[in-house]
């Protein structure tokens, strides 16, 4: 295993994350998830020797982060974190040239491969168009892509990347997701990647870590998923307390966005309607009704003549 955790504590006064048991290997994703303040970042950076343990051992490739030193560190992972400093007066592709300097002094000069393996990551992330922008002038979209580029050129067996999708839209994203996954397969890279969303596990990460009430439960994603009900079936809340949802029978985005639209429309107790979802449309039945609604204005006007 390349990442070892053996009853390892985090935390600073007062531990966040107790006595985890866990491990990783070359090839693997693992998404880390939590809520915000759970210890997910001290976890990374407890890792990464940048906060002290309060128990317990991390081993990184067979050797205890406390005897590595930070070149050595770095060699081994490469990190991300959601909010980086922004080095003044580079451009892009500097940036992204950085990665390479671990492995050299600062005054080498970087050679024919080097140079080739950057413009490939920059090409990668779909950056060429601003290869030469300097970093102030770049969206916070692009800045996070070229952030994650340097990471890239490090060329550690390890990637961590810490919430690195925030300031992403979809597209992006996805080119994050599919270019990280491509890596950690077909180059035996170790991806540990933090974020508040779960459904990126799905199609993802081979390996979830969830953080909640002190403890770290790991393990194959489907099985962790499985596991917690809370993360496939999250609490749907209500404003209205006269409010009382009915039976809804469809697949979860559809069910979220009926739930969403009655609280929001209504303050009736609808506990005797059953909302079907079929073929686009909602079949709705009541005690003395069944009616075809295909669409929201539909719905809200049969919702209005219930008693």
């Amino acid at each position: 295993m390349f990442l070892e955790l053996k009853n390892t504590t985090v935390g600073y006064k007062t531990p966040l994350i107790r006595g985890i048991e866990t491990d990783l290997a070359l090839g693997e994703i693992c998404l880390l998830i939590g809520n915000n303040g759970v210890g997910k970042t001290t976890l990374i950076k407890s890792i990464l020797n940048q906060t002290s343990l309060s128990s317990g051992d991390i081993l990184l490739d067979g050797k205890n982060i406390k005897t590595l030193s930070n070149k050595e560190i770095a060699e081994r992972v490469a990190v991300v974190f959601s909010k980086s400093q922004i080095p003044a007066n580079y451009t892009l592709t500097d940036l992204v040239s950085l990665g390479k300097y671990i492995h050299y002094p600062y005054y080498f000069e970087l050679n024919a491969q080097d140079q080739n393996e950057v413009d490939e990551i920059i090409e990668s992330l779909n950056l060429n168009q601003y290869r030469h922008f300097p970093l102030q002038k770049l969206s916070d979209g692009n800045l996070q892509k070229a952030f994650i580029g340097r990471a890239l050129a490090q060329n550690s067996p390890m990637i961590i990347l810490d919430e690195p999708t925030t300031h992403l839209d979809e597209e992006n994203k996805i080119v994050i997701l599919k270019l990280l996954r491509k890596l950690a397969k077909t180059r035996n890279k170790l991806i540990l990647f933090s974020s508040h969303d779960w459904r990126l596990a799905k199609e993802f990460a081979d390996r979830i870590w969830l953080v909640n009430e002190e403890t770290l439960d790991a393990g194959i994603t489907e099985d962790i998923l499985l596991k917690h009900d809370e993360l496939l079936n999250p609490k749907i809340f209500n404003f209205t307390d006269s409010f009382v949802a009915p039976q809804i029978i469809a697949p979860v985005l559809q069910k979220e966005m009926l739930y969403s639209f009655l609280q929001k429309n209504t303050s009736k107790n609808l506990s005797s309607i059953k909302f079907e979802f079929k073929d686009g449309f909602w079949l709705i039945s009541g005690d003395n009704f069944q009616k075809k609604c295909f669409s929201f204005n539909e719905v809200s006007d049969l919702i209005a003549n219930i008693g």
